[in-house]
């Protein structure tokens, strides 16, 4: 069974990049590699792996990809640090939890 991979990496900037690919090692390796001078994370190096998960299918992987791109950073920060608790508050209310943050 082929098993595709939904990713982030933690750039040397500290910002995060996500992506798919079906073969994790190889990819991580591309990442921090000084081949491809016009990529995200080229000028970022190096690349730190903080979270993956796995999938049977491309399509699934594709959903969780586009879905984690639209997440928050904060929201982001909660799934890789693994809290929950401020996982499912982020999730509630975008909107309510922006007014908060800024009060």
């Amino acid at each position: 069974m082929r098993l595709f991979y939904v990713y982030i990496l933690k750039c040397s900037d500290a910002s995060f990049y996500i992506g798919v690919t079906n073969n994790l090692e190889r990819r991580l390796l591309e990442h921090n590699s000084n081949k491809n001078i016009y990529t995200y994370t080229f000028s970022r190096r190096p690349n730190e792996l903080v979270w993956f998960e796995q999938f049977t299918t491309s399509d699934e992987a594709i959903k969780k990809e586009k879905q984690l791109k639209g997440w928050s950073r904060k929201k982001k920060e909660a799934l890789i640090n693994e809290n929950w608790n401020n996982l499912v508050n982020l999730s509630k209310n975008y909107t309510q939890n922006k007014k908060s943050s800024e009060d």
